[in-house]
């Protein structure tokens, strides 16, 4: 499973660039922040109730995330 981005990933002060080169720093941040979500999501779906135990969900919980979409945190 891969690692989960909770917070936005620190670049070397983006605040400098200019206004374009920011917007497509920022978009490109979201596509794969929205990228991890979609991957972890669905190896969720594989685990099996013994793996699902021992990261604290159940197979309602693991229902519950996996239906979620990719864009909604």
């Amino acid at each position: 499973m891969s690692r989960a981005l909770a917070e936005p990933m620190p670049l070397a002060n983006i605040t400098g660039l200019p206004p374009v080169s920011r917007l497509l720093v920022e978009a490109g941040l979201l596509l794969a922040r929205w990228d991890d979500r979609r991957r972890t999501r669905n190896a969720l779906t594989r685990l099996d109730a013994h793996l699902l135990s021992d990261i604290g969900l159940t197979s309602v919980g693991r229902d519950m995330e996996s239906a979620r979409p990719f864009w909604r945190g």
